[in-house]
C-alpha cells in the first residue's frame, strides 16, 4: 500500500528529502510550495503550488489526499504556516515532523548584534554603518524604507516590490556562495554592515565567515519560537528516522 506524505517545502533541506522519498518504492511524496519564487527548481515527486487556506484548509486537504505524515521543512522564518500545521496535525491526528536547520551560533571574533525582528534590526542600523549589506529577503524591506541616510545592497532570488529604502542598490543572485564571492561582494560594495536572518545552515553561512574576516557588525535577526509542545528535527536523516524507515511507517 502507498505511503503518502506532504513536504511543506521551499529550503534545500525539503528538496533532498523530496529527492529521497521519490526513490522509494511504495511511498508517494508532494511538496507544496508557497508560489512566492515564480520559477522553483525541478523537484522529485509531485508538486503543488498555492496556500491551502489556513489551517482548516490544510486539515481537509491532509484527510481528501490520504496523506500518512506532513513534514513542514519550510523556512525558519515561515511562522504562519508552521502554526497552521501544528494546528492540521492536531485536528487530523497525522503524524507531523517540522524540519529546521540549527540556528546559527558566533565564533571567535564575530561581532553579532541580536535582534527579534526587522524593526529591531533597522533600529540598529544607524549607529553601526551607513552601507548595508540586507539579506533579509525580498518580503520585508519595508521595514527599512524609512532609512533614508543609508545605502543598501540588497541581494534576492526575484526583484523586490515597494516600498524600498530609496538607496538601494538590488544583486539578483542564487546561493549557494562561497567565501570567495562574499568576500568579494563586502568589499566591492565597501559594506559596512550586514543584516541577515538565522536561516541557518551551509548555504548561505559564507557570508558571516566573510564579515568576521573583515571584522564587519552582523545584525542577526533570531528566529521565531516553534509553536508550543512542537519540538524540530535538525536534518534529512532525523525526518527519515522520524518517518520510521527500517521500522514501521505511518500507521495511525
Amino acid at each position: 500500500m502507498s505511503r503518502h506524505v506532504l513536504i511543506l517545502g521551499g529550503t534545500t533541506e525539503a528538496r533532498r528529502l523530496a529527492t529521497d522519498l521519490a526513490a522509494r518504492p511504495g511511498v508517494r511524496v508532494t511538496t507544496s510550495l508557497a508560489g512566492r519564487v515564480t520559477r522553483p527548481g525541478a523537484l522529485d515527486g509531485e508538486v503543488r503550488v498555492g496556500g491551502f487556506g489556513g489551517a482548516e484548509g490544510l486539515a481537509d486537504w491532509l484527510r481528501a489526499h490520504h496523506v500518512d505524515a506532513l513534514v513542514d521543512a519550510t523556512h525558519p522564518f515561515a511562522e504562519s504556516i508552521t502554526a497552521n500545521a501544528a494546528h492540521a496535525a492536531r485536528a487530523t491526528g497525522i503524524p507531523t515532523i517540522v524540519l529546521r536547520r540549527p540556528s546559527w551560533r558566533p565564533a571567535p571574533g564575530d561581532r553579532w548584534h541580536d535582534v527579534t525582528s526587522l524593526p529591531a534590526a533597522a533600529e540598529a542600523l544607524p549607529r553601526l554603518g551607513t552601507r548595508v549589506f540586507l539579506t533579509t529577503g525580498r518580503l520585508g524591506l519595508a521595514a527599512f524604507a524609512h532609512l533614508t541616510d543609508l545605502h543598501f545592497v540588497v541581494r534576492s532570488v526575484e526583484p523586490p516590490e515597494p516600498p524600498l529604502p530609496p538607496h538601494t542598490e538590488l544583486v539578483l543572485a542564487r546561493g549557494p556562495f562561497t567565501l570567495a564571492d562574499e568576500t568579494e561582494l563586502l568589499r566591492a560594495h565597501r559594506i559596512e554592515v550586514l543584516v541577515t536572518k538565522d536561516s541557518g545552515g551551509d548555504a548561505t553561512a559564507a557570508k558571516l565567515t566573510a564579515a568576521r574576516d573583515l571584522g564587519l557588525p552582523v545584525v542577526v535577526v533570531r528566529r521565531p519560537e516553534l509553536p508550543q509542545g512542537v519540538t524540530a528535527v535538525p536534518d534529512v536523516p532525523g525526518v527519515l528516522s522520524r518517518l520510521g524507515f527500517g521500522e514501521r511507517f505511518g500507521e495511525r
